[in-house]
């Protein structure tokens, strides 16, 4: 899959878990991984570029003596992830035309 193109769909998946509700690392991992495989190494960067593009913002609160840092969905980002949907909408069009018509079948 293109980079660029797995990129957004990565990006998505962890605002799509915020969504349900404020999160941290670990537990955004665990929530994705019935669905995609993702490593910390991975999803860091990502929460990073969210948090300055302004879809997330962020709050720390100490748990078991260690500072934990919750990412929170902003307006914008439940916007990136209706913007998504609708092209997803059109790259599906797309791709029936370029198959021949015959129904994507994941």
């Amino acid at each position: 899959m293109d980079v660029q193109l797995k990129r957004g769909f990565l990006d998505v998946c962890v605002l799509s878990v915020l969504r349900k509700g404020e999160s941290y690392g670990y537990k955004i991992i665990a929530d994705i991984a019935p669905y995609i495989e993702m490593a910390e190494s991975t999803l860091y960067p990502i929460l990073k570029r969210l948090e300055s593009g302004k879809f997330v913002v962020t709050r720390r609160e100490h748990y078991n003596g260690r500072l934990r840092k919750y990412y929170i969905i902003t307006e914008k980002g439940h916007q990136k992830i209706a913007e998504f949907l609708e092209d997803m909408d059109e790259f599906f069009k797309v791709y029936k035309f370029i198959s021949g018509g015959r129904d994507y079948e994941g």
